[in-house]
């Protein structure tokens, strides 16, 4: 019987990073969601509004499904009614879709910025992110805001993966009539469905170790710069 994820992160990083997992699923979905909403009442597009969705309410995004397969799984996703019928401006449906991984990288870049004012303030938090008998706060602050932005990042780059019901395919159909007549076919469907599967299952492997380069990358940069204009913490 397959290990429950929830105990697999206990073992991993204690409850501080269930404690990360569980809030940041739901704050970057939820987020995710409300910027389609944002982009497409931006252009034209009343449906958010008209459905009740534009709202801070994780419930309303996400669903009973979603969360009792988060419970189960610790995958989720979520939704924003949106009428492309009813968009002003070219392309608008890629900008509408695009939107939501772009709010996942705004996250990740927020994240990014606190774990370094957290490093700042006391830099011997980076040896106890994952030490689950320490007690260090400035340490489970850091493992928060260093999963916000592993997680965002992943999020962001598998939306935009070209198969449907991703974001990644609507930004491609709204470029390509090929694409978009391609959607429309059995075999178009039957495709990206398949692209959608081995997405779920490769994906993870392939694009999970891309946030922790991605922050590790950044700190190392920000530090740099402030070790070069003479501003580097106190050991």
């Amino acid at each position: 019987m397959p290990n429950w994820w929830v105990n697999s992160v206990l073992e991993y990083g204690g409850p501080a990073l269930l404690f990360a997992s569980i809030i940041w699923v739901i704050v970057s979905i939820t987020l995710h969601e409300l910027a389609h909403g944002w982009a497409a009442v931006s252009r034209g597009d009343p449906t958010p509004i008209d459905s009740g969705h534009m709202t801070w309410n994780p419930l309303v995004h996400m669903g009973l499904p979603s969360l009792l397969m988060f419970a189960l799984t610790g995958m989720a996703w979520g939704l924003m009614p949106v009428d492309p019928s009813r968009m002003r401006g070219r392309h608008a449906d890629a900008w509408v879709s695009f939107a939501g991984p772009l709010m996942n990288f705004v996250l990740a870049i927020v994240c990014i910025l606190a774990s370094a004012v957290v490093v700042y303030i006391n830099p011997t938090s980076l040896a106890g992110m994952f030490d689950r008998a320490s007690d260090h706060t400035h340490a489970k602050v850091l493992l928060f805001f260093a999963y916000g932005c592993w997680l965002n990042i992943a999020l962001g780059l598998f939306n935009l993966l070209p198969a449907p019901p991703l974001d990644g395919s609507r930004i491609v159909a709204s470029f390509s009539r090929q694409y978009r007549d391609m959607l429309h076919t059995t075999g178009g469907q039957f495709g990206g469905m398949i692209v959608l599967i081995i997405g779920f299952v490769f994906a993870p492997r392939l694009i999970g170790g891309i946030g922790p380069w991605v922050w590790s990358e950044s700190l190392n940069l920000i530090f740099r710069g402030l070790n070069a204009a003479g501003l580097a913490p106190s050991p």
